[in-house]
């Protein structure tokens, strides 16, 4: 008897019953499998500042609940859009700062070149439409913006950009991309569009706009000096004007006054006369003589040439007197 050990081969009924077991084990596993997608694949969630695109047979509706939501395995497909307020840069990388020239460089209506850079900020308005309605909408909100951007700059002078005509300019250009974005209408909206930073692109220029600014802010202080002395002086002008009035008023009523005394005395004068008209009269005549005599001088002349004549009287008269 040799050391050698001998396997019997399975017969081929052996095989048969063996690939019986193996297939209904496969098929239980197989049938589980498909049990767990249909059971994992039939919920989604929706988290708060997200959407949620549910296509069935190529028809798609959008759902904002948030929380957990049932849809039909294999035959609905679920895509999410974040709706939060997203942005991009223009003119700068946003994480270097770096200056990217192709996109701050332009030109404005004085033919200078000025370096302007945006931040664009903006969020999905409609889900389907973000999805379906381009392959790139945030590119397109880029290149919309990027036109308007020089369009506009183009239409002002290099001082507006660079100083005082910033926020006109803000303004007008989120007017035309809001106005493109409807015409396009690819789900974005846009939220905000400011101005980072303006300047020229070279150190002569930006020197030569600083000391521009200088002298506007000087310009400024001298104004807002001049509106101080205003304020403080025109008070004091004005009371001096109420003092003036004042005294002319009352300068005005006393002459009324001293005017219609005058009058009444008169009045009461010509009643007398009427009633004693020459007796008035020679009173009045006495009244005259009695002002105006005191403040006469006299002089004697004789009419003949041929004598001496006294003048004045008065010296020979107080003399007498005395």
């Amino acid at each position: 008897m040799s050391g050698r050990v001998v396997y019997d081969m399975p017969t081929g009924e052996e095989f048969k019953q063996f690939f019986k077991k193996f297939k209904n084990v496969l098929f239980v596993f197989i049938g589980l499998f498909i049990v767990a997608i249909l059971v994992f694949g039939s919920f989604y969630t929706i988290k708060e500042q997200e959407q949620a695109v549910i296509t069935t047979f190529g028809k798609a509706k959008t759902s904002s609940e948030a929380g957990l939501h049932f849809k039909i395995p294999i035959i609905q497909k679920v895509h999410k859009v974040d709706t939060t307020i997203k942005a991009f840069p223009i003119g700068y990388d946003e994480l270097t700062g770096l200056s990217i020239e192709n996109e701050s460089l332009m030109i404005t209506n004085d033919f200078n070149i000025v370096n302007v850079d945006f931040y664009v900020e903006y969020k999905v308005s409609d889900p389907i439409k973000y999805l379906y309605a381009s392959s790139d909408p945030v590119t397109i909100l880029k290149n919309i913006a990027q036109s308007n951007i020089r369009s506009v700059v183009g239409s002002y002078d290099v001082d507006s950009v660079i100083t005082a005509g910033k926020y006109e300019i803000q303004s007008k250009v989120k007017e035309e991309i809001m106005e493109r974005l409807l015409v396009h209408d690819i789900g974005l909206m846009l939220v905000n569009i400011t101005i980072q930073d303006s300047e020229p692109p070279t150190e002569q220029v930006m020197e030569a706009f600083k000391s521009v600014e200088t002298a506007k802010q000087g310009k400024d202080t001298a104004i807002n000096n001049a509106n101080r002395y205003r304020n403080e002086q025109l008070p004091k002008a004005k009371a001096e004007v109420d003092k003036i009035l004042q005294q002319a008023e009352s300068t005005k009523a006393k002459r009324v006054n001293e005017a219609e005394a005058e009058v009444a005395r008169f009045n009461e004068m010509y009643k007398e006369y009427t009633k004693y008209p020459l007796i008035t009269k020679e009173r009045m005549f006495y009244e005259a003589m009695e002002d105006i005599l005191p403040s006469l001088k006299v002089v004697i002349d004789s009419g003949d040439s041929n004598l001496n004549k006294i003048l004045p009287l008065e010296p020979i008269v107080e003399g007498g007197n005395n």
